[in-house]
């Protein structure tokens, strides 16, 4: 379960799949992920590299069909009969617009489900309704994090959507201040807004790593600083999303 295997380095994967490559070594690895497009999607390069990505005279990789909305939604409907049809087409899109993830969908609806049950119990028995599955969906991604987020200023929110960018252009999940601030003015341009300097820059990304929503190298280098993220993708693009 390669999705289980993710940490934040990621050195777990890179030393499971660089065993095979050693001399002599006579060991095969099968791994199956959940999550679509792992391997562009959160895997480092080193890593991505020692699965096969690049080398294909030695790993054989089988793509199987992207899921679509549309097909988290039917895989919610078939496992848990008892939901409506409606808010299965909210959750499934949701999901797939955030991580991909479909095991997250179902976690949505189970817990949904949970919160309807506890609730009957105070009441006469009912459904499983939209304001359940709403419920749930907050309760999954809330944390003091995603408030942090949220109650940010529009330019800290713009350097983290910039920081976003950047990893996917880059395809590793970490950068310099000065590769983000690149992606943090044609944000601006795109917005109609003013850019900000080199020394408001810095400050945001002071503010952002001081409410640990960064980690932000500890060195003098200022704008070839490198800076990760504390929080996973899918929190961040959940906290920004447009209400």
């Amino acid at each position: 379960q390669l999705d289980l295997l993710w940490t934040r380095k990621q050195n777990v994967m890179y030393n499971l799949f660089d065993w095979p490559t050693q001399k002599h070594s006579k060991l095969i690895i099968l791994a199956i992920a959940n999550t679509m497009d792992l391997p562009e999607r959160i895997m480092m390069n080193r890593v991505a590299s020692r699965l096969g990505c690049f080398c294909w005279f030695w790993s054989i990789r089988w793509l199987f069909k992207i899921w679509y909305s549309s097909n988290i939604v039917q895989c919610v409907c078939v496992c848990l009969l008892i939901l409506a049809k409606l808010f299965s087409q909210l959750v499934g899109n949701i999901v797939a617009a955030l991580s991909g993830d479909a095991r997250r969908c179902l976690d949505i609806c189970r817990r949904a489900t949970e919160i309807c049950e506890f609730s009957s119990q105070k009441r006469t028995p009912e459904i499983v309704r939209m304001a359940h599955v709403t419920e749930a969906i907050d309760e999954m991604f809330s944390s003091p994090y995603i408030n942090a987020i949220r109650n940010a200023s529009l330019h800290e929110q713009i350097f983290l959507k910039a920081i976003l960018a950047e990893f996917r252009r880059a395809g590793v999940e970490e950068a310099t201040v000065q590769q983000v601030y690149h992606q943090h003015v044609v944000l601006c341009r795109i917005e109609g807004m003013q850019s900000p300097t080199i020394s408001e820059i810095m400050a945001i990304c002071s503010r952002l790593g001081a409410c640990r929503l960064l980690l932000v190298e500890s060195s003098n280098k200022y704008l070839h600083m490198r800076v990760r993220l504390n929080i996973s993708q899918d929190d961040v693009m959940y906290a920004l999303r447009d209400e």
